[in-house]
């Protein structure tokens, strides 16, 4: 009798199956509805312990989504008789309202804290006070006045959804690209346990985001838009990395707010 192993009967590492991967793909998106929105999304029971690190993927996604619908607003209220500049605020009005304003409030922390804080641990308390200050105040007035006057500058409807998906979608892929650079400012709260993304995951976000650029926009004003959110969430991070020698959930929601802010304004110019 023949001991020697066939090696055809050798037991190969068993690989996800479409299905395992379709069910990864529709919780990643459940999860980064419910934290990146303010929609009446829940989850049934427990979530999974790695669902919230594992859900930035679909961060994307989302972005792309809530972008589309504010330009939906936009294209409505344009439709209602609304001039540009008032669609525009009515498009950003319902971006905020189905986000929470959660990356406004990251970003007025992040100018309040690096603006009027003497030293790193001063810095990192100031952004915990649920307080907005005069720093916190002026970058909310400039960032909304330019989302706002940037989207009336596109003015066509078609533009602006396609404007607000793709930096809807780049800019929800900076934070995994800040979370690999980085490392969190604080050993505790919500950003730190989150871990590093893993450098596979980091590569297909931002493909993602890339994409949905890709597709929305025309080639040149794709590669524009991506350039200069990119180099804005490098701003950031560096500007982060001096301040308080890491990042928070703050700077991720200023990172957002950056990125978008930079694409509109790009894709304004190039209107």
């Amino acid at each position: 009798m023949d001991d020697e192993s066939d090696p055809a009967d050798a037991v190969e590492p068993r690989r996800p199956s479409v299905a395992a991967a379709i069910r990864a793909w529709r919780d990643e998106l459940h999860a980064s509805a419910i934290f990146l929105t303010r929609l009446p999304v829940r989850w049934r029971g427990d979530m999974p312990a790695d669902l919230p690190a594992r859900s930035l993927r679909a961060g994307p996604l989302v972005g792309a989504a809530i972008g589309l619908a504010a330009g939906l607003v936009y294209a409505g209220s344009g439709w209602l008789g609304l001039p540009a500049t008032l669609a525009a605020v009515v498009a950003v009005g319902a971006q905020v309202a189905v986000t929470g304003a959660l990356h406004e409030d990251g970003l007025a922390d992040v100018a309040d804290g690096f603006g009027g804080g003497d030293d790193r641990e001063a810095k990192l308390a100031i952004m915990r006070d649920s307080r907005i200050g005069a720093y916190g105040a002026v970058a909310l007035m400039l960032t909304l006045a330019a989302r706002i006057l940037a989207i009336a500058a596109l003015a066509q409807p078609v533009a602006v959804m396609a404007a607000l998906a793709a930096a809807g979608a780049a800019s929800r892929a900076a934070w995994p690209g800040l979370m690999v650079w980085l490392r969190p400012a604080r050993a505790e709260g919500l950003a730190a346990s989150h871990g590093r993304p893993a450098l596979d995951r980091l590569v297909a976000t931002v493909g993602l985001a890339a994409l949905v650029a890709l597709i929305a926009l025309p080639l040149v004003q794709a590669l524009v838009a991506l350039a200069v959110g990119a180099a804005a969430a490098a701003g950031l991070g560096l500007l982060a990395q001096r301040q308080i020698d890491g990042y928070t959930g703050d700077v991720l929601g200023a990172a957002q707010q950056s990125v978008e802010v930079a694409m509109l304004l790009a894709l304004a110019a190039l209107a």
